[in-house]
């Protein structure tokens, strides 16, 4: 039976409403109405039915099996029943089926990289690729850490990598084959070496046109994955390992070598993690494991940023789904549960809860497609995009994946006491919102590389040029337009000044990187109210400037928005509405 065919239920009205079943994409209609300003007419169209049918699975079928693979997480099978050494890594059938679907069917860690996916013949700009997993995500989350890694990993090796390597491997990373595809992993942590990569003290000894890898890290997920990504310190005969960040370089380790025999390193054992308990995470031992180097000796971890900044955008985009998930059960739980005579989301309190569950959602999609954009004209090499890109990237691996944190724990909440239980979607939400401020860097980490971007690369006045073109674009009330305008420039200034402190400034890194973000989706769902003509995307972006930016006064009390009423169901005004609609001042 095909995937597809799998039934879907959807229950009928009862007095614990379960939205099982229903497609995520028809039930975020702002999704539809945002991809216009950042897909290709053609694109878009073209994708429309695969949108539809993803949507459809992801609310129905996909959640099922992501619910399954999540209670049963794969084991570590250390022999073969007749004693021979052949580690081999157990997954759950549900979890193979959404493996054979993310890669094989849909194409997601293919699409950036060669045409024919999906019947595109062209590869697929990151907004396509973004969005399709945008969607995917919302029913499962762990296989998207494979889906990242495979996906960087192509790109770092065809950005580094020797001609030889990129032809011998590539096919395999971009197949949908599912038989033949060869799954990416990037193995960088060691027990002393985390976010202080300078540390690594993993070896690489010189052995014939490759290197034998020896050491131990500490965190690898998808463990078993066809190739992996490794940083490591060459061995100089005479002169031993150079010390310090010059020292590290950057490895291509197949599980599989040419011949065919199983490479020298061993899983020693998996990870029980809190959350994307349906991937494996695992430890690695590497005894002299053969490795081909990629790139330039000494610049590993330059190299390797490519493969992290991806997945640092990748981890973006999968806080910005988990948080339009919870929202999506937040809201038809408001809308069909009945308390006190009236439907939840008829009572002010529970109005309010949702509207600070829809504001960090809304600003997470707004930042993905603005990140990806800039993605896609620095990878065309446009004057400027790549500073763009450059801080984008960390800025919402910074804040989107703190906010999921509690967008999904408040979701939780509009349940109730069903939220709590692990039948429902709410608590595997929950937990996998956790990683996202963890992995390919901690919130600390991140909110100084949004620092070094400024300092290294120029970056604040390229995004502060950026603002001032989506605001050139967006027809707004001019006591709107004052306001941003004079907003923004304080959030340059003070982003400045903690990048000219240095060092003395890294105390002021969170905040600095918050304003950024705040200032930077602001403006774009105002851009994007404009094209859309969406008074309820301008009214959005406006409360979204006064609560994260303007003055607040903790002690007045503040009335409810006259439009929040409006602004939770799915109505809009019109184009002059929007475009004059002025909610910052008061």
């Amino acid at each position: 039976m095909h995937l597809s065919d799998l039934p879907a239920r959807h229950a009928a009205a009862h007095a614990v409403p379960d939205a099982h079943g229903q497609n995520l994409y028809d039930a975020d209609p702002v999704l539809a109405q945002v991809l216009p300003l950042y897909l290709p007419a053609d694109l878009l169209a073209h994708l429309q039915p695969t949108l539809q049918r993803l949507g459809g699975l992801a609310g129905g079928v996909l959640d099922t099996l992501a619910q399954t693979a999540d209670q049963h997480p794969p084991t570590l099978a250390h022999r073969s029943r007749s004693g021979i050494d052949a580690q081999r890594i157990l997954k759950h059938p549900d979890y193979m089926a959404l493996e054979r679907m993310a890669f094989s069917e849909l194409g997601l860690a293919a699409m950036s990289h060669r045409g024919g996916v999906l019947g595109w013949p062209d590869p697929m700009p990151a907004a396509a690729k973004y969005a399709l997993t945008y969607l995917f995500v919302q029913a499962e989350f762990g296989l998207c850490c494979p889906l990242s890694m495979t996906d960087s990993l192509a790109r770092t090796l065809r950005r580094f990598g020797s001609a030889d390597l990129v032809a011998r491997h590539l096919p395999g990373l971009t197949t949908q084959v599912f038989d033949d595809l060869q799954q990416g992993a990037m193995f960088m942590t060691e027990q002393g070496a985390g976010s202080d990569v300078a540390a690594t003290a993993t070896r690489a000894v010189p052995d014939g046109d490759g290197y034998r890898l020896h050491g131990d890290k500490w965190f690898c997920s998808n463990p078993d994955a066809g190739l992996a990504m490794v940083l490591a310190r060459i061995d100089d005969p005479k002169a031993g390992a150079t010390a310090g960040m010059a020292g590290v370089s950057l490895f291509l380790l197949p599980r599989t070598l040419p011949d065919g025999r199983a490479n020298s390193y061993r899983i020693l054992r998996l990870k029980d993690k809190l959350g994307s308990r349906s991937m494996a995470s695992g430890e690695i031992r590497m005894e002299g494991a053969r490795a081909w180097l990629v790139g330039e000796a000494g610049r590993g971890f330059q190299q390797m940023a490519d493969m992290v900044n991806n997945s640092r955008l990748s981890n973006g985009m999968r806080a910005a789904g988990l948080m339009r998930r919870a929202l999506t059960e937040a809201l038809f739980v408001a809308r069909e549960r009945r308390a006190f005579g009236q439907r939840l989301i008829d009572l002010p309190l529970m109005r309010r809860q949702l509207l600070k569950l829809m504001v960090p959602t809304e600003q997470a999609r707004s930042m993905l497609f603005q990140t990806a954009e800039a993605l896609r004209r620095a990878d065309a090499g446009e004057p400027g995009a790549y500073p763009l890109a450059r801080i984008l990237t960390p800025l919402i691996k910074f804040r989107a994946c703190r906010d999921a944190r509690r967008v999904t724990g408040d979701a939780m909440e509009v349940r109730g006491g069903c939220g709590y239980i692990e039948e429902w979607a709410d608590p595997r939400l929950l937990r996998d919102a956790h990683l996202g401020s963890i992995w390919e860097g901690t919130s600390n980490i991140v909110a100084l590389d949004v620092v070094r971007a400024i300092q290294r690369e120029g970056s604040l006045p390229v995004l502060q040029q950026h603002w001032q073109r989506l605001l050139a674009g967006t027809p707004l009330h001019p006591a709107a337009r004052a306001v941003f305008d004079s907003t923004l420039a304080r959030v340059a200034a003070v982003a400045q000044q903690v990048a000219d402190a240095r060092k003395a400034g890294d105390h002021q890194a969170r905040q600095a990187a918050s304003a950024l973000y705040h200032a930077t989706t602001a403006t774009a769902m105002a851009w994007e109210a404009g094209r859309m003509g969406c008074v309820r995307r301008m009214r959005l972006a406006q409360w979204t400037l006064r609560t994260r930016l303007l003055p607040q006064d903790p002690l007045v009390l503040d009335a409810q928005p006259d439009w929040l009423a409006d602004l939770l169901e799915p109505v809009d005004g019109s184009v002059d509405q929007a475009l004059e609609a002025v909610q910052l001042l008061g």
